[in-house]
């Protein structure tokens, strides 16, 4: 089946929107960036509606790997290189601080038991070894690690996550507190002051584009920026095979598993050996990824329980590995493009931007840009 595995059929939905209506500020995308928008902007006082042209967290808030892990896209030595020690640590901090504050939120969605990089070369074990020096000298928690996992880095303050658990249970929780969810809806034309849909308006003050995948085509602007492309996953039945409570990622981060409460093993990657055709905004599971991703189930994992699910999300990658977080047309602001690593910043984003625009400002803005 192509439907992630977390996905469990009880979510009952919001419909979709019709005619006019009014808010202070429309949210476009309701997946992790959209909803913590949302939430931030009802905290300070605001009407909001928010729309979707799928469902709750069926983009790549729902179809990911459900890792969360601290710091942005590049590993800490890596994000001190491309953006400089002083703010790859407030990054590395800022995104620890946001973990926190998620987990208190939807704490049966989240386990905090860390993550491991495991080195499938002696080069990347150097890599690792430099990882952690910098980490080590920059006071941030890790520690080398030997295991049956493999060699490599753990780090105690990641953890996993059902996304689409916790996504529905903060849409549901902000309809509670007043904001208008429509699912279903497309938006076909956006300006400032008004976001168009097939069957209806939305007539605001501003607007928040919080899309990943494909947010180059909602918004042409921002080609060159961002580029979209398929992550693949499956996922297996129940297994004693292997047994980790870890997040774990191995081969620079392109391939990478956890294995969930009832151990089934979630594994996803090969993404660079996929070649040209893995850019690409077609959210459906191929070949020869899948072929390479149970390969590496087999061989690598030791797993030879059946594969129940297979299936793809979309996400926007930039150069540096730093998101989008601008003002593309006046009044309407576009945050995405998170390189595979948007569950913590993208929330984080999605927090600012409606900071920035209701108060004038957004501290965290910094982080993300110049």
């Amino acid at each position: 089946m192509t439907a992630p595995i977390w996905d469990d059929g009880a979510w009952l939905g919001f419909r979709p929107l019709e005619g006019e209506r009014s808010a202070d500020v429309c949210v476009v995308g309701l997946g992790g960036s959209g909803l913590a928008a949302v939430h931030e902007l009802l905290e300070l006082g605001q009407r909001v509606i928010g729309i979707d042209a799928g469902t709750i967290a069926g983009g790549a808030a729902g179809r990911n790997g459900g890792f969360l892990l601290a710091g942005p896209a590049d590993f800490h030595h890596d994000a001190v290189r491309q953006v400089g020690r002083d703010r790859a640590v407030a990054l590395y901090q800022r995104t620890l601080r946001e973990m926190d504050r998620m987990t208190s939120e939807t704490p049966d969605a989240i386990r905090r038991e860390g993550s491991l990089r495991v080195a499938e070369s002696d080069a990347e074990r150097e890599d690792c070894r430099a990882q952690l020096a910098a980490m080590h000298d920059d006071g941030l928690p890790a520690s080398w690690y030997q295991g049956l996992e493999g060699e490599g880095l753990l780090i105690p303050t990641d953890g996993v996550f059902q996304p689409m658990r916790r996504c529905h249970a903060r849409a549901g929780h902000a309809a509670m507190r007043g904001a208008q969810l429509f699912e279903g809806t497309a938006a076909t034309r956006i300006a400032g002051s008004r976001v168009e849909t097939p069957t209806g308006v939305v007539h605001c003050s501003a607007v928040i584009v919080a899309i990943d995948g494909r947010l180059e085509q909602v918004l042409p602007e921002l080609v060159g920026r961002v580029r979209t492309a398929r992550l693949q996953m499956l996922a297996t039945m129940p297994t004693s095979e292997m047994r980790t409570p870890y997040a774990v990622y191995s081969r620079y981060g392109y391939e990478y598993w956890q294995q969930l409460p009832d151990g089934a093993v979630v594994l996803g990657g090969m993404r660079d050996l996929g070649g040209e055709r893995e850019w690409t905004d077609v959210a459906e599971p191929s070949e020869p990824v899948q072929s390479l991703l149970e390969a590496h189930l087999r061989t690598r994992l030791g797993v030879n329980a059946p594969i129940t699910h297979r299936w793809a999300g979309v996400v926007g990658y930039t150069e540096n590995g730093l998101p989008v977080f601008d003002e593309v047309r006046p009044g309407v602001w576009a945050i995405g493009g998170y390189s595979g690593t948007g569950n913590v910043v993208g929330s984080i984003c999605g927090r600012a931007v409606a900071q920035q625009i209701v108060r004038g400002h957004a501290e965290d803005r910094a982080l993300f840009t110049g």
